[in-house]
């Protein structure tokens, strides 16, 4: 059994392994959809395509929760995770792939279906054309979720899509509190704000939530009334609620972060190289939360989530390469404060 804070935090979302594969043009015309989009599609056509690309894909774990998740274990936080694999290969590599990345593997559920997986088709143009299998991850209910899940859990992280089903949403709460831990929530799409708007105000008022992450997009449809003001929509959001802190991203202009009356303005650290922002977000989240659960300044949490977010831009997918994490982690040190 897990003695009490054996875990700093838990992720929780959907763990979907993200397949990248380079095409030509050409190959979406054999791909239903339009260019540019994402579609939904069952396991025969995902495989279906699979079989049709050029070459293997690259196979990278991926899911907004799991991305934050890998990013906090990197830099030495001890993580779990809660989340539905598929009862196959891929879901046998994605819970290798996250042992590997230091994640304890014991809370994930099974499912006798195909794991989740996102089919990245990136054209010449470095347009992403996105088809989505939900497979096993689709089927966590609220049921699979019990107390033991969250013992011994400091913090949990749990990541937008999941709101799209509120009753689990709810369960997954109830286990948090009941274990003590602080909660975050990323809103990962505004299409998330849009649907489960009401529930997510209710949930930020009743002081269940301690750090929100938003996007541009995110906050805009959070707030569809307020100028495109982030600063005053970062004070706006952390106003919901005693102690909440508003962390919003503003891509390459870095990110405000509000508390109370404070208010200050994450710089950006410039990237050398952009590749894909597939995962930065998610990595900028991790190395918030390293920082938070370490007790800084948010200034302290945002610079290092910067620099974070910074180096997931220079690589493809969203994963940072294990050699890149002994500079973060060196980073992490300058910025902890002296003991």
């Amino acid at each position: 059994m897990s003695h009490p804070a054996s875990f700093d935090l838990i992720g929780i979302g959907s763990p979907i392994m993200d397949l990248t594969a380079h095409v030509p043009d050409s190959f979406l015309a054999t791909v239903r959809g339009e260019k540019g989009g994402m579609v939904l599609v069952d396991a025969a056509e995902m495989d279906a395509i699979i079989a049709r690309l050029p070459a293997p894909p690259e196979l990278e774990n991926g899911g907004s929760a799991a991305n934050v998740a890998r990013a906090a274990a990197r830099l030495g936080l001890r993580v779990t995770f809660l989340g539905k694999l598929g009862h196959d290969e891929t879901g046998a590599t994605y819970r290798n792939q996250a042992a590997a990345a230091g994640i304890e593997t014991t809370r994930y559920k099974t499912a006798a279906l195909p794991n989740a997986r996102c089919l990245a088709l990136i054209t010449p143009d470095a347009a992403r054309t996105m088809r989505t299998d939900l497979g096993a991850a689709l089927t966590l209910s609220p049921e699979e979720i019990a107390d033991a899940d969250f013992a011994g859990v400091r913090h949990a992280h749990i990541e937008g899509y999941l709101v799209f089903n509120p009753a689990l949403a709810d369960r997954v709460l109830a286990g948090a509190r009941a274990s003590g831990a602080t909660v975050s929530l990323d809103f990962a799409s505004f299409d998330v704000i849009r649907h489960t708007r009401d529930w997510l105000f209710t949930q930020i008022r009743s002081g269940g939530l301690h750090v929100v992450f938003a996007n541009e997009d995110e906050i805009r449809a959070l707030y569809p009334d307020s100028p495109d003001d982030y600063p005053a929509l970062a004070k706006r959001l952390a106003a919901e609620s005693p102690g909440l802190v508003a962390v919003v991203k503003v891509g390459k202009d870095g990110a405000w972060i509000a508390r109370g009356t404070e208010l200050l303005r994450v710089e950006p650290v410039p990237a050398d190289r952009v590749l894909d922002t597939n995962g930065a977000g998610d990595n900028f989240a991790g190395g918030f939360l390293h920082g938070f659960l370490h007790g800084w300044s948010l200034s302290a949490c945002g610079a290092l989530a910067s620099a974070i977010g910074s180096e997931c831009v220079r690589h493809s997918g969203p994963a940072i390469p294990p050699d890149r994490w002994h500079a973060l982690r060196a980073t992490a040190k300058s910025l902890a404060p002296a003991t």
